[in-house]
């Protein structure tokens, strides 16, 4: 069993990814952590206490910043805080990427900056471990001031209210914590904000995306592969010489794992054996899934810097100093998962590409046009094309840029926000867009290698040959292709040692 330690400082995409892939992994809270958070709780108190104007503790919200809150309504001013902004739509956020959710934002509210209670800290790890997981709308935040209205919803479960999932089944939050006997949380005073001001769901959906994306750019590179042996590819374009004479590191890395894939193979050719030089999308493969590996290299800095950031508003340090900020802003998170959207997109462009070489009887060699079994009787792959064509001019559409969007809120109080939920909402869709193009490839490559003698694979290829054509069948005949589609993309989508995120 997988126990995972938060610190508020070291949380790493691969630990979250250890805890992700076992359904029975906890999380437990160091003793220097749970020192933090009582000491920075002890400052809000003192403030409370000795009366003074702080935003959030004293004092309302965004606009009302200016209006003072007595002493005696803090925990009311917090509950309907958490209550007003629990204004989500849409579809829930799948449950892993609430238990991610909440996993980052315990590991915040860790740092001591924020203020909040022991309770609290534990009703979060309480839901954790118990796999209580709230009900999270997907629509509703603009990605500052923090993610409110998916934060709200989260928090909302803590104290007893809103919906939960819980051992499969959508309940009352109040219900299940009955049947658990977990006494509601009481919110004290700023605990409503910390819950609220922050990037998690961003971040939390930027992780799996990150997660995903990477598996997705180990794949592409193999079904590429595939590709490259059944239309006798050149491999001279892969020759280390001349991706160490660009100079860019992933380019090299790439044409070095492309020349590891095709050792070996007798389906390969050299240039001017039959071709003087390939097309683009054969040729040009590292320079293509290089640049797309250089974006996972940015995203996987800045989600890894999020993990581990105080982004409420406002931060405590020490025992007098409280200072209003906004960490909450999310435009790291949001150019980091438009830059993701734009790297993911471009394996879908390319492999899109190489599918249409497959079928195209003009540029296929001696492949069967459509790799059809009866040329005209029956259509083969040919409309297989046209499906990838259609998610790759999706892609397009999801990939225009949320971050370069913004429009003010609060009265103007709040007037540039970072709309990054929506970016990593897109960027999860583009990734799932991209895993169904190369399942498309893999298919029809697996056909089109089996054509040219599936023995003459590298053995490298041979290996992924014989694994996924255990799970689909040879194009013999028409059939229902979209089953087919659907268990390779299945297949593609499981990461060893990850449990299935959606």
């Amino acid at each position: 069993m997988t126990v995972l330690t938060l610190t508020g400082e070291n949380l790493t995409i691969d630990r979250m990814k250890a805890f992700l892939g076992d359904d029975r992994s906890t999380v437990e809270i160091s003793e220097a952590a749970y020192q933090k958070v009582r000491e920075s709780r002890r400052t809000v108190e003192n403030i409370i206490d000795q009366e003074k104007t702080i935003y959030g503790i004293t004092t309302g919200f965004g606009l009302f910043s200016d209006v003072r809150i007595s002493g005696d309504r803090t925990t009311e001013l917090q509950v309907n805080l958490i209550r007003s902004h629990s204004c989500g739509v849409g579809r829930p956020f799948a449950e892993k990427t609430v238990l991610t959710m909440m996993v980052l934002r315990l590991n915040t509210l860790l740092k001591g900056h924020s203020g909040v209670t022991v309770a609290l800290v534990d009703q979060l790890k309480t839901f954790i471990n118990r796999r209580i997981i709230p009900k999270v709308p997907e629509q509703g935040s603009l990605g500052a001031s923090g993610d409110l209205a998916p934060l709200a919803h989260l928090a909302i479960a803590l104290i007893g209210e809103g919906e939960v999932f819980y051992e499969g089944r959508l309940r009352p939050s109040s219900e299940v914590l009955e049947a658990l006997n977990i006494q509601p949380l009481t919110l004290a005073a700023k605990e409503g904000l910390a819950l609220i001001n922050g990037t998690q769901p961003m971040t939390a959906q930027g992780l799996i995306n990150y997660i995903e994306a990477e598996k997705i750019m180990d794949d592409s590179m193999w079904i590429a592969a595939l590709t490259h042996q059944a239309l006798n590819g050149i491999t001279d374009a892969f020759n280390e010489k001349v991706h160490l004479s660009r100079g860019y590191k992933e380019q090299v890395e790439v044409a070095e794992r492309m020349r590891e894939l095709l050792e070996g193979s007798q389906l390969t050719t050299r240039q001017g054996e039959v071709r003087v030089q390939d097309a683009y999308s054969l040729r040009c493969i590292p320079q293509v899934h290089g640049a797309s590996l250089q974006t996972l290299a940015y995203v996987k800095d800045k989600l890894e810097i999020e993990m581990n950031a105080a982004n409420d508003n406002p931060l405590i340090f020490g025992e007098e100093e409280v200072i209003s900020g906004g960490n909450f802003h999310g435009q790291p998170i949001a150019i980091a998962m438009d830059l993701l959207k734009i790297g993911v997109s471009e394996m879908a462009n390319i492999s899109e590409r190489r599918i249409e070489r497959l079928v195209n009887p003009a540029l296929n060699g001696d492949l069967p046009a459509f790799l059809s079994p009866q040329e005209g009787l029956q259509s083969g792959a040919m409309i297989l094309q046209y499906a990838a064509a259609s998610l790759v001019s999706e892609n397009k559409t999801l990939a225009h840029p949320a971050s370069v969007d913004s429009i003010p809120s609060s009265a103007n109080q709040e007037d540039h926000v970072s709309m990054g939920t929506i970016g990593a909402r897109h960027a999860r869709d583009i990734i799932e867009n991209v895993r169904n193009v190369l399942a498309i490839e893999l298919f029809i490559a697996l056909t089109a290698v089996e054509i040219k003698g599936e023995d003459k694979l590298s053995p490298e290829t041979r290996e992924k040959f014989d694994t996924y054509r255990g799970h689909v069948a040879f194009i013999s005949q028409d059939r229902n292709f979209s089953k087919d589609i659907e268990i390779l993309s299945d297949e593609l989508k499981q990461i060893k040692g990850v449990a299935e995120y959606v």
